[in-house]
């Protein structure tokens, strides 16, 4: 093990982990994939499973014989540099308490095509511009859990790969496969196009009133299906309405007049799901 006990607060190796974004770190290898911090041994584990890259780890001192010991064993962390120090230095350092001690620096991949994406698929997720990577997260974990074969994200999206949508997620973006539309690419029209290329119907939610019920037989029939999801607040834009073969709205009780997004997904992926 390539263990170094952490001295000074200021070390650059540190940079990845307390003074760099999220964007920052997406760039950090330009023209290459860049990277992203991994938070948790479940949350490691899992991305590791999936094959990605360690670059680095974080780490209480303690935890390398407790909760990090499974992970540092693996083959794929021979020689990864293992920075330690107690927890309270760790807190000052990253500026909150971490999650059972352990963070992980990963390198991206390259993104998959759509093609690649939804090849064999029969349910997918698209996601429309959903900001909150707490939503992004939830929703992820809904998907892996309730029978949804692959997640799509317009490039409004937050990143599936944020340090706090892969913990709401509970690593379940690394089992979910998923990619972004391409940037020069319109959204909704081509988008759109591209799915009826290959075959999906699709159906968005929103609140409005010529909806089919979310448990209508053709709809639930259809060979293959996308269920659109908006943003927070505004939902989905008047134009991805438009394109899409069905629309559809979640009963509700008690004068209540919408769901979070990440609970309407639930709802969602649960009755249309491929089970």
């Amino acid at each position: 093990m390539n263990h170094i006990s952490i001295t000074t607060l200021e070390a650059p190796e540190l940079d990845i982990y307390a003074r760099l974004s999220e964007g920052q770190l997406f760039h950090y290898n330009e023209p290459k994939e860049g990277l992203f911090i991994a938070e948790s041994p479940k949350v490691i584990g899992r991305a590791l499973d999936a094959g990605y890259e360690p670059v680095s780890f974080l780490m209480e001192e303690r935890h390398i014989e407790t909760e990090g010991r499974e992970i540092l064993e693996r083959p794929v962390c021979a020689g990864v540099p293992v920075f330690t120090a107690p927890f309270d230095v760790l807190t000052r350092l990253t500026g909150f308490k971490l999650t059972r001690g352990m963070l992980c620096a990963v390198k991206r991949k390259k993104m998959p095509g759509i093609e690649e994406i939804c090849a064999g698929a029969r349910r997918i997720a698209i996601l429309e511009n959903v900001e909150n990577p707490t939503n992004v997260g939830a929703i992820f974990r809904s998907a892996a859990a309730l029978f949804m074969d692959a997640v799509l994200l317009t490039p409004g999206c937050s990143n599936p790969l944020y340090r706090r949508a892969m913990r709401v997620s509970m690593g379940t973006v690394f089992q979910v496969p998923w990619t972004i539309f391409p940037e020069k690419e319109k959204w909704p029209e081509d988008g759109m196009a591209k799915l009826q290329q290959l075959g999906f119907k699709t159906a968005d939610m929103a609140l409005r009133n010529d909806t089919v019920n979310i448990d209508d037989p053709g709809l639930m029939s259809e060979e293959r299906l996308a269920i659109v999801l908006g943003t927070e607040g505004d939902g989905l834009c008047e134009d991805t309405i438009a394109n899409c073969d069905y629309t559809v709205k979640i009963p509700m009780a008690h004068g209540v007049d919408s769901l979070n997004v990440a609970a309407a997904s639930a709802v969602a992926f649960w009755q249309l799901g491929n089970r």
